[in-house]
């Protein structure tokens, strides 16, 4: 009996200590998961490679010193007429190429690199920008009519740098395999024009930046690569919606590599853009990058950030209307900025301390704001209803960013309710995965394996099949035919199903 006594006062003393052990380590579980402010493993890398240059102007003037030294190979000017003939030619000597390569597993292995011919064009495209770039960055006084620094704008938009400067790059230096220069037009897939409308755009006074444009017309359109296939097989970088603007559509039927697709028709008319035949690319973010280490020491005591021009014109209304409804909340920090080295430093403060970062459509759905959030681990919450997003057939964005409608985003209070009802869990998950996700945003040189350049040429390997297809079809194609293709995206109507035209 006494054994039997002690056996069950022992078990009556446990219960309570193993409840109360169990009680704590519950709690201990419920407080990591639903933690206001998580801290972040450390496993996960996403951190500057101190041999890469990120930074455009310390990337530009290497790019430059170096090219003083480097042999350049004749421009490939046309001096004479180009005739039908001529196109011919060069269409059988491309044909032939593309035969060889489809029977010949050794020569063409399915996973064989996008060949990509990169035009010599006179240094009045290419490298005399670069250096008006270079020799003016250091002017502050140069601003756009909103108050926004000439030559940051450039920075946001150079993406026509960060590639070619790959492109042409000695094999020996370059990490990514998935595309490769060719040096005779009849191997190439696809024919790379490095103009920088940009640049020419902001840095040239308006009749010099028109003359340019249509010398840059004429001189690419009378290739006989153009002529062959109208252009289609051609890239054309026109990031920034202003570039361009006076002859891209006499170039319609490039690939243009864009920042968005803009359906108001501010930008883009009807016809000149639409996914099937273009590419968006992101912009070159304005803030550094906030690397694993970094997000994890960051105190977000802000739920939401907005820095930028508060008034915008066409599909960027919307934000006065969400400045009235959120700039009396707590834990809501909005403010007018612009960009520039001190605004730089408010926007990337202002972030690293949120734990959303607001993405209002400006004056095109699109803004280096959503790129900047990405890359400090803020999570974006994008009301942008005609956003279309960089490399999204490789990307999920829902992994890393929220989106919102317009018309829920302005209901009274709809906004904020519903930030504060998203889980300290699923607020974790997202920064982990933001940390991912930032290499695919940060351009650099040398190119990075899964980089943006790197992405760009796998998205284009998706449109390749389908940019030859128009091509022969257009060669085959009877001009009187009613059967015209155009590879354009036609929004539905009333009466007509949607359709590729």
């Amino acid at each position: 009996m006494a054994g039997r006594h002690h056996s069950t006062a022992t078990k009556s003393l446990r219960s309570p200590l193993l409840l109360f052990t169990l009680s704590l380590l519950a709690f201990a579980i419920l407080f990591y998961i639903f933690s206001p402010s998580p801290t972040l493993p450390r496993t996960i890398h996403s951190t500057l490679n101190p041999n890469v240059d990120y930074s455009f102007v310390s990337s530009l003037e290497k790019f430059l010193i170096n090219s003083k030294s480097h042999h350049t190979l004749p421009d490939d000017t046309v001096t004479a007429t180009v005739t039908p003939q001529d196109a011919e030619k060069l269409d059988d000597l491309i044909s032939r190429k593309q035969t060889e390569r489809l029977y010949d597993d050794s020569f063409y292995p399915l996973s064989s690199p996008i060949r990509v011919y990169v035009y010599n064009m006179p240094s009045k495209f290419t490298y005399d920008l670069l250096w008006l770039f270079r020799n003016t960055y250091k002017e502050t006084n140069n601003l756009t009519s909103n108050g926004s620094p000439v030559h940051r704008l450039i920075e946001q938009h150079s993406i026509d740098y960060w590639l070619w400067a790959d492109l042409i790059a000695p094999e020996s230096e370059r990490l990514l395999k998935n595309v490769v220069r060719v040096h005779k037009q009849e191997e190439a897939d696809l024919f790379y024009i490095p103009f920088f409308t940009t640049i020419s755009f902001f840095l040239l006074e308006k009749q010099q930046c028109k003359a340019l444009y249509r010398e840059a017309l004429k001189w690419v359109t009378d290739q006989p690569a153009w002529k062959r296939s109208e252009g289609r097989d051609h890239i054309l970088p026109v990031h920034h919606p202003w570039s361009f603007k006076s002859v891209r559509k006499l170039m319609k039927t490039a690939i243009w590599l864009l920042p968005d697709m803009d359906s108001t028709g501010n930008w883009y008319k009807p016809g000149q853009v639409y996914l099937e035949k273009d590419l968006i690319l992101p912009y070159v973010a304005n803030v550094d990058l906030c690397d694993s280490k970094c997000i994890s020491d960051s105190k977000r005591n802000i739920l939401l950030f907005f820095r930028g021009r508060l008034k915008r014109n066409a599909g960027g209304k919307i934000r006065a209307k969400l400045v009235t409804e959120l700039s009396s909340a707590e834990d809501v920090d909005i403010e007018e900025g612009s960009a520039g080295e001190a605004g730089k430093a408010a926007a990337q403060s202002g972030m690293r301390k949120s734990v959303f970062c607001l993405n209002p459509a400006g004056d095109t759905p699109s803004s280096a704001r959503l790129f900047d959030a990405i890359v400090s681990g803020c999570i974006p919450v994008v009301i942008s209803d005609e956003l279309e997003l960089p490399f999204e057939g490789i990307l999920d964005y829902r992994k890393i960013a929220l989106f919102v409608s317009s018309d829920d985003a302005l209901q009274p209070g709809w906004l904020l309710t519903f930030l504060r009802s998203v889980s300290p869990a699923q607020i974790r998950e997202m920064q982990l995965n933001l940390v991912k996700h930032s290499r695919h945003f940060l351009y650099s040189h040398p190119a990075q394996p899964m980089g943006p350049e790197d992405l760009v040429w796998r998205m284009m390997a998706g449109k390749l099949v389908n940019v030859k297809l128009h091509v022969r079809r257009l060669q085959r194609v009877v001009k009187e035919s009613r059967s015209l293709c155009t590879c354009e995206c036609r929004r539905p109507n009333s009466t007509n199903p949607p359709l590729f035209s």
